[in-house]
């Protein structure tokens, strides 16, 4: 008989910190990051049909699918990496290598390359789905863990740790971590007040550019070089780090003001790390932004593009709206989450 399950984990915005998840700096010095789940998703179904004779891959918001026969391995010029390494690590770590005839289909709210970390909340919700289908006994730090080595060893596809353990945990979290993969995940009791005020004031826009943040972060480990060496990369990532610390110190007391200073000293910082970062058209929007009343902007996620977060005061979001109208970009409502990975069965 057929087994259906679903999955849906959410998207995130990153205030602070973010880069600081990265190796080698975190297994240096330590890292920490500061950020919040929305109410955008990577959604996966999964179909388990025992009569099948093959197995089937669908990203629908991409239009690919990829069918394999039983037993074959990921072919070389494979679309759908992910899908494909998410099921074979999935066959030999918990199905004794015996191959799963499944059809998973899977899509997200947000487009790759938007700075929510897009990637690896799909990684989550696929692997998260393969655990209720098949009664895995895994909790949710080894599911971002597992999450984290699929798309950073098996995949081999730069990056932080931030972004699996938001879609798993979900809510206001600040994270920290340091050498051997350790992670810790410290939930924020953030007053239902300053949640609101937060979501009034912030305003999320895409600046009609998506970009590829692997090579993004490669570029950040390039100028960073020996992160024993005090370069200016370095110096930037040490900043971050301790606009991380501030933030968190500002949300859980609501000081909304220190918040947004706070957030634009973040993005000055992080642009530090790398060239690729920012960009011409990033500032122009950025400086429109300002102009027509933001407070504050930051790019969420590697840079260069993606979801750029504006700081307004709630009486100026019509205002601020007005203004970027003729830019190429949209703004897109959201609204904090406090759930990480959802699962369910079909009935």
């Amino acid at each position: 008989m057929s087994k259906t399950v679903r999955s849906r984990a959410p998207l995130r915005l990153g205030f602070a910190g973010g880069g600081t998840d990265v190796a080698p700096y975190c297994d240096e010095f330590g890292g920490c990051v500061l950020n919040a789940t929305i109410d955008l998703y990577a959604h996966c179904t999964i179909t388990l049909n025992p009569s099948a004779r093959s197995k089937c891959f669908h990203a629908a918001d991409l239009g690919v699918t990829e069918t394999l026969e039983l037993g074959d391995l990921e072919p070389a010029e494979a679309k759908l990496q992910l899908h494909h390494a998410i099921h074979q690590r999935i066959i030999r770590d918990f199905h004794g290598g015996v191959d799963l005839p499944v059809s998973v289909t899977s899509w997200s709210d947000a487009p790759p390359g938007s700075g929510l970390g897009t990637s690896s909340t799909l990684v989550v919700a696929i692997l998260s789905a393969y655990v209720e289908l098949l009664s895995l006994p895994l909790g949710e730090y080894d599911i971002a863990h597992l999450a984290y080595e699929i798309e950073r060893i098996d995949c081999g596809l730069a990056g932080g740790k931030q972004d699996q353990y938001a879609a798993t945990f979900g809510g206001f979290n600040f994270m920290e971590f340091s050498s051997g993969d350790r992670v810790i995940v410290n939930p924020l009791r953030i007053r239902r007040h300053i949640e609101l005020e937060l979501e009034a004031s912030l305003m999320l826009y895409f600046t009609g550019q998506s970009r590829e943040s692997a090579r993004i972060i490669e570029d950040q480990k390039r100028a960073a070089g020996d992160v024993r060496v005090a370069s200016e990369a370095v110096q930037a990532m040490h900043e971050v780090k301790q606009v991380a610390y501030a933030m968190k110190e500002s949300v859980l007391k609501g000081d909304i003001a220190s918040f947004s200073r706070h957030l634009a000293t973040s993005w000055e910082a992080k642009k530090r790390m790398a060239k690729s970062i920012s960009s011409d058209s990033i500032e122009a929007i950025a400086a429109r932004a300002l102009e027509c009343g933001g407070q504050a902007v930051k790019i969420s996620g590697a840079g260069g593009g993606g979801f750029m977060m504006v700081f307004v005061d709630p009486a100026h979001r019509h205002q601020t709206e007005a203004g970027l109208r003729d830019m190429r970009g949209q703004f897109r409502e959201f609204r904090f989450t406090h759930a990480g990975v959802e699962t369910w069965t079909k009935l």
